[in-house]
């Protein structure tokens, strides 16, 4: 059943914790942060929690106005997306999730969405601001992204690029290892684990705009 706990504190911290505190319910957010999700895929993104937490998590979240439904689709269940209110949760998300990368790695089997990879992309890359714009086209558990380093800044959104200097499939982990280390990149195409399609270069920029980020 979905929890009615408060702290009873009228600091905002508290209120916020009130609001967004139970376990799972920020990882529901995450998992909002760029494009709404349905039920199915929200459980495969997150496949420790069971379905029915999950199910009280998004009744809470959807109650407290920090979720809604998003409009009906022609065919196919509903899917759920971020309130105006709920997205002003992603600098703070990104925020935790930059503070917490210093703090142990969980014991395995630890799973990682293709949604926390790009959050860890967005906070951690310093593209060069001198260099010009560049679009990448993403593949990562089959949902493509749109990338776009410009201005000193990485951009994400869902869906095809109109046009892409480059496009990359793989694993969200591969990637996440390949944004840690760029001189895998040869050998992840090399043993299939990566398809890589374009500019090569392209990549490499990519990558090493988090591994080596200009300083800002």
């Amino acid at each position: 059943m979905p929890t009615r706990r408060s702290y009873r504190d009228s600091c905002g911290i508290a209120r916020a914790l009130d609001v967004v505190g139970e376990r799972w319910a920020l990882l529901v957010v995450r998992e909002l942060l760029f494009v709404p999700q349905r039920f199915s895929e929200l459980r495969r993104a997150l496949p420790h929690v069971s379905s029915n937490l999950l199910a009280d998590r998004l009744r809470e979240l959807e109650h407290n106005g920090v979720i809604r439904r998003a409009p009906a689709p022609a065919e196919g269940p509903q899917a759920y997306e971020l309130t105006e209110w709920g997205r002003k949760l992603r600098p703070i998300l990104l925020a935790l999730g930059d503070w917490g990368i210093d703090a142990p790695e969980p014991p395995p089997p630890a799973s990682l969405s293709a949604t926390s990879v790009l959050a860890f992309l967005l906070g951690a890359a310093r593209p060069d601001p001198a260099a010009p714009p560049m679009t990448c086209r993403l593949e990562l558990d089959g949902r493509v992204w749109t990338l776009r380093l410009a201005s000193g800044r990485a951009e994400v959104e869902p869906g095809e690029p109109a046009t892409a200097a480059v496009s990359l499939r793989t694993e969200p982990k591969t990637f996440s290892a390949l944004l840690g280390d760029p001189s895998t990149l040869e050998s992840a195409c090399a043993d299939g684990s990566v398809t890589v399609v374009g500019d090569l270069s392209a990549i490499g920029r990519l990558l090493h705009a988090v591994s080596d980020p200009w300083p800002a």
